[in-house]
C-alpha cells in the first residue's frame, strides 16, 4: 500500500495503557547481558528483586511484555509490510529515574515522513504519562522501509555527524550471547527476523539478526558501567542511529568520548572490519 502523506503526518494513534513489574525490569536486563559476573554487586543492582535498576531504555519496550505475534506496521496513511523494515534510530528521553514497576499511558504520533528514492523513513514520537497525567518518558524512532521510497514526499534531513576528532576516552568490549535475541523477544519484539532462520534468509541475511534495540540497550547499560559508575539513574537521554546489523554470537566494541554532559560513542563489530553498527550514539547525564 503507497503512503498517503496527507493522512500519516501528524496523526496521532495507538493510546495504550499498560503496566509494568519488577520481574518485566529485571528479564529486560537481563536480556542485555546484566549478570554475566553473578558475584559483582553491579550487575547484581540490575537483577535485585522488587527493586532492580531501571535503565532509560527500558521504556522503549515497557508496554510489550505481553506480545506473542510479530509486530504489525499499520499506522494511519501508511501499511508495510514487515520485512521490509528497519529500525533507523531510537532515543530515550527521562526528565527522572523510571520507577521498577508502575502503570502508564502512552500515546503515539507521526512526525515525519520522509522520501528516501528507494526508501521511506517515517518519525515517530510516542509520550508516556502516569495515572495522574505525570510525564515519565518520551520516546522518539525512526522506521526505514526499503522500497516505500518514490511517494513525492520531501526527503529530510541528513544525519548526525561522526564522532570527536581524537582518540577516544574509553574503550569496552560488549559480548553477544548466541542466544540473546532468543532471549530478547522475551521482551516482546516477536519479529521472526530475530529468531527464524527461514524469515531471515528471505529477508536477505544469512542467519536472524540481533534487535537493534538489544544492540540500544545494552550499548546503554555498556556506557552506563563504564563511564556513570553503574548509575543507570544518573541517565536523563540515550540515543543512536542503527547504522548495521549485529549477530549473535559476535562481540562488539563501544569507543567512548565524554563532552560535557555527554558521553558520544561509536559502536562497531570488530570480527568484521570493524564495520559500525550503531553511530551517533549519545547519554546525557543529568
Amino acid at each position: 500500500m503507497p503512503i498517503d502523506l496527507d493522512a500519516a503526518l501528524g496523526a496521532e494513534f495507538g493510546a495504550v495503557e499498560f503496566s509494568w513489574s519488577a520481574t518485566n525490569v529485571q528479564l529486560y536486563n537481563l536480556a542485555l547481558g546484566a549478570g554475566s559476573d553473578p558475584m559483582d554487586p553491579r550487575e547484581l543492582s540490575y537483577v535485585v528483586d522488587r527493586t532492580p535498576q531501571v535503565l532509560p531504555t527500558f521504556g522503549c519496550v515497557a508496554a510489550s511484555f505481553d506480545a506473542v505475534d510479530p509486530p504489525k506496521v499499520s499506522w494511519p496513511g501508511i501499511d508495510i509490510d514487515l520485512a521490509k523494515i528497519l529500525h533507523a534510530s531510537e532515543r530515550v528521553s527521562v526528565p527522572a529515574p523510571l520507577p521498577p514497576s508502575g502503570r502508564a499511558r502512552s500515546v503515539s504520533r507521526i512526525v515525519g515522513v520522509w522520501d528516501k528514492g528507494k526508501a521511506a523513513v517515517v518519525d515517530l514520537e510516542t509520550t508516556v504519562t502516569d495515572t495522574d497525567g505525570k510525564l515519565l518518558w518520551t520516546q522518539q524512532r525512526s522506521i526505514f522501509a526499503r522500497g516505500e521510497g518514490g511517494f513525492g514526499g520531501e526527503r529530510g534531513p541528513s544525519g548526525p555527524g561522526g564522532p570527536p576528532e581524537r582518540d577516544p576516552d574509553l574503550q569496552v568490549d560488549i559480548p553477544v550471547l548466541p542466544q540473546q535475541a532468543l532471549i530478547y523477544r522475551l521482551c516482546g519484539d516477536r519479529n521472526p527476523l530475530h529468531s527464524d532462520p527461514e524469515f531471515a534468509a528471505g529477508a536477505g541475511f544469512d542467519q536472524p539478526i540481533l534487535h537493534g534495540l538489544c544492540t540500544y540497550g545494552m550499548t546503554c547499560k555498556a556506557i552506563v558501567d563504564a563511564a556513570l559508575d553503574g548509575d543507570a539513574g544518573a541517565v536523563r537521554s540515550f540515543g543512536a542511529r542503527f547504522a548495521g546489523v549485529v549477530f549473535p554470537g559476535e562481540t562488539l566494541r563501544a569507543q567512548l568520548w565524554t563532552e560535557g554532559d555527554s558521553v558520544l560513542a561509536t559502536v562497531t563489530a570488530p570480527g568484521r572490519d570493524d564495520a559500525v553498527v550503531l553511530s551517533g550514539v549519545e547519554l546525557v547525564r543529568a
